[in-house]
């Protein structure tokens, strides 16, 4: 499949090949589904906690008799049952991960992209490089019509452009090695560079 290249200001840079194994796939919701879950199951922190009888700051006295009360036998004030009392079977702190086979991660980035270039939301530059100026690197996006952008460049990004995007707002860099399903999926225009195509076909095939 073949694209037009641009460059920043908007002119022609020729064209690029882009492979049909990478770009070129019917992408299936299901496979983008579960890499975004294992994605996002895989970031939550997972600190929620409550404290349980053992753990609540009251006192251990037996609040009453045991026998001759007419009421229910009960040791202390931390029991669940007790306002203020422990949590019973609560929140612990734990990690949400569950494995996703490294073949799915690797087809689910695959079928990103091709989503993406189907939808026509796939724009290729000649390369991604700033002088480091906001004022420069937004006018440029905004000509180019560049609302909710994720720009993946080569192994490397320029560092005048990543210091120049970090204002620019609804404008996010990559290095290829960072290309994710969740961040492609979640803006409105994928943008890779030459030496970012080229990064990401060697990295999937």
């Amino acid at each position: 499949m073949k694209l037009d290249v641009i460059t920043l200001d908007g002119g022609t840079a020729g064209s690029v090949d882009l492979g049909e194994d990478v770009f070129g796939l019917e992408p299936r919701a299901d496979l983008l589904h579960r890499v975004v879950r294992w994605q996002r199951n895989k970031a939550m922190a997972g600190t929620h906690k409550v404290k349980t009888r053992s753990e609540t700051s009251y006192s251990t006295k037996k609040i009453y008799r045991q026998k001759g009360t007419g009421g229910a036998r009960h040791g202390d004030r931390n029991a669940p049952i007790f306002r203020k009392g422990g949590i019973y079977k609560g929140p612990t702190p734990r990690s949400h991960a569950h494995e996703l086979p490294k073949k799915v991660r690797k087809l689910g980035l695959k079928h990103a992209l091709s989503a993406k270039a189907r939808e026509g939301a796939l724009i290729v530059i000649d390369e991604a490089k700033s002088s480091g100026k906001t004022a420069e690197l937004a006018r440029a996006v905004k000509n180019l019509g560049w609302k909710r952008a994720l720009v993946i460049d080569g192994p490397q990004v320029d560092e005048g452009f990543e210091r120049a995007a970090r204002n620019v707002e609804g404008l996010d860099v990559l290095p290829s090695v960072g290309a994710n399903v969740y961040d492609i999926l979640k803006r409105d225009t994928l943008v890779i560079t030459r030496a970012g195509v080229e990064a990401l076909e060697a990295r999937l095939k």
